[in-house]
């Protein structure tokens, strides 16, 4: 009775908003649409639509179908995906999401042994700040999410990967520069730099200032590490990151990492995927890969200063 192409035109249609842009994009005549769509009505024996002038309007049958239309179409798509990667003698792909956008460094080093070790198996990665991760992995858009806050529902299993700690960075010439650890109030003059990510979902605004009633002077977003630290080393604000994403940076530029709070903020770093997919091996095989420990960035060595006439400066 119900047909992929039955769900395929209630997605375009709410999504285009009318049955000749869907038809359109589904390479169907208006008219052939309309009959699917008039003789869907008549088996199910109720509308899906319901005309409002020169607009359409679902009815509670047709939400119903919608939903069933999101969920169902991804999982085809992908089957159809996987069943002409197995016939062309490839394993499968790998479509990881990034919650974590300073996790993007740690990523590239499990995923170069990874690729080595699976030849056959392509990995993808989507990267968006405000990626709505737990409804891509439901929706089959991803297989495997690297989040710092894992929703746990049925059907999905996290697995911690690493611990960290999230800290301030400030440049090493910064009046906080030689404090033990920071307060909130300390940073209610300050002009804090994070990533484009939702107040609620910044563990320095949940964990540190929310708590303490504070808010910085300013905040100001930026997408990029290399930019944000290059801001906070001229002193134009601070930042909050990982604490082993600051030392990388303090290896080579005048920043450092500041505790904060006595007791610091620890976090953890999850994969989650679908439960039943942590069956297929490339897929497990990822996970404990990057569960093993992984060896400290290389520290890259500052040029020295030169004086005037050419010895080294004192340091």
């Amino acid at each position: 009775m119900l047909e992929r192409i039955h769900l395929a035109i209630v997605v375009q249609v709410d999504k285009l908003g009318s049955l000749t842009a869907a038809a359109d994009h589904l390479c169907l005549t208006q008219s052939a649409l309309s009959h699917s769509v008039k003789k869907l009505e008549q088996q199910l024996g109720t509308a899906i639509w319901l005309r409002e002038g020169r607009s359409l309007r679902l009815t509670q049958a047709g939400h119903y179908l919608l939903q069933v239309a999101r969920r169902v179409l991804p999982q085809l798509e992908l089957a159809e995906t996987r069943f002409t990667q197995y016939a062309e003698g490839e394993r499968g792909s790998l479509r990881i999401g990034m919650e974590c956008h300073p996790c993007y460094q740690w990523l590239l080093k499990i995923v170069s042994p990874y690729l080595a070790a699976w030849p056959d198996v392509d990995v993808d990665v989507k990267q968006k700040f405000q990626f709505g991760g737990i409804g891509a992995l439901f929706g089959y858009e991803i297989d495997l999410l690297v989040t710092p806050d894992p929703l746990h529902k049925p059907g999905l299993r996290f697995e911690p990967v690493f611990d960290y700690e999230q800290v301030l960075v400030a440049a090493r010439g910064h009046p906080l520069a030689g404090a033990a650890y920071v307060r909130p109030e300390q940073l209610t003059t300050e002009v804090l730099i994070t990533y484009p990510v939702a107040i609620d979902r910044l563990d320095i605004y949940t964990q540190f200032l929310m708590p303490a009633g504070i808010t910085p002077r300013r905040h100001k977003t930026i997408e990029t590490t290399d930019i944000m630290l290059q801001m906070v080393a001229s002193e134009r604000g601070v930042a909050a990151l990982p604490r082993w994403l600051a030392q990388e940076y303090a290896d080579r530029m005048p920043v450092l990492p500041l505790r904060l709070g006595r007791r610091g903020i620890a976090k953890q770093i999850f994969l989650g995927a679908r439960e039943a997919d942590f069956e297929i091996d490339y897929l497990a095989a990822f996970v404990e890969l990057a569960q093993r420990p992984q060896p400290p960035a290389k520290a890259r060595s500052r040029p020295k200063r030169r004086s005037a006439i050419g010895a080294a400066a004192p340091r």
